[in-house]
């Protein structure tokens, strides 16, 4: 069982879901951190849902580090494990993720999804994590909305970031971020991404990556490398 294989079958899950839902993206590889780490799928609605898949070839080496980064971030995580993994999963994530077991169960000859434990909101996102998610452009144009001063179009990102996170309440800020992230014009068509950005765009860190849109009315997005 494979990463592929699991990721397709999350997908049609997902898009079953919330294929339907207009205000709904499913975004594939959002890097945090400006990259530095990736979730596997990720759907923004009326809140930020991460999932990370843990396949029969994968290990849980990074399982920790995601952990951190991604309960700094997301509204809800789901984990999705091969059966060996739980054991290892349940011991390292937060009490308040979800974990799927992705397997062949019931019979089943192809990859099914069994829920073992069910997700929780997560109490604990930091306001300067969840700005991290956004372009420059969209932190001057949000920043312009709360009448800060002018010139921050010449500062740092990392200045940026912490101004938005000083003077917009966490609430408001998780709307903010998400309605930016359905509104991005660079997801609605295929586009490079470069390692380093300027921009810091939210995708892979590979420098050969490219997103495409699918399916023009469900709104999905996927990664596929070139």
């Amino acid at each position: 069982m494979r990463d592929g294989e699991v990721r397709q079958v999350l997908r049609e899950r997902l898009n079953a879901i919330y294929g339907a839902e207009p205000t709904t993206i499913i975004v594939e590889e959002l890097g945090l951190r400006c990259g530095a780490v990736r979730a596997d799928l990720a759907v923004v609605n009326g809140r930020l849902k991460g999932y990370e898949i843990k396949s029969e070839r994968d290990t849980l080496t990074r399982l920790a580090r995601q952990c951190e980064v991604y309960s700094k971030v997301f509204d809800t995580v789901t984990i999705v494990v091969a059966e060996r993994h739980l054991h290892g999963a349940v011991d390292v994530v937060p009490e308040w993720w979800g974990i799927d077991i992705a397997g062949s169960h019931n019979n089943c000859t192809g990859v099914d999804l069994v829920r073992f434990r069910e997700e929780k909101i997560n109490c604990g996102v930091e306001p300067l994590e969840l700005v991290r998610l956004l372009w420059r452009d969209e932190l001057l144009s949000i920043l312009g909305q709360f009448s800060q001063p002018s010139g921050l179009a010449n500062k740092p990102r990392r200045f940026l970031w912490q101004t938005l996170a000083d003077v917009v309440p966490l609430h408001t800020l998780k709307e903010l971020v998400r309605d930016r992230l359905k509104s991005r014009k660079f997801w609605r068509s295929g586009v490079v991404q470069r390692r380093y950005d300027e921009r810091c765009q939210p995708f892979s860190m590979s420098s050969d990556s490219q997103y495409l849109r699918v399916h023009p009315r469900t709104r999905r997005y996927i990664y596929r490398p070139s």
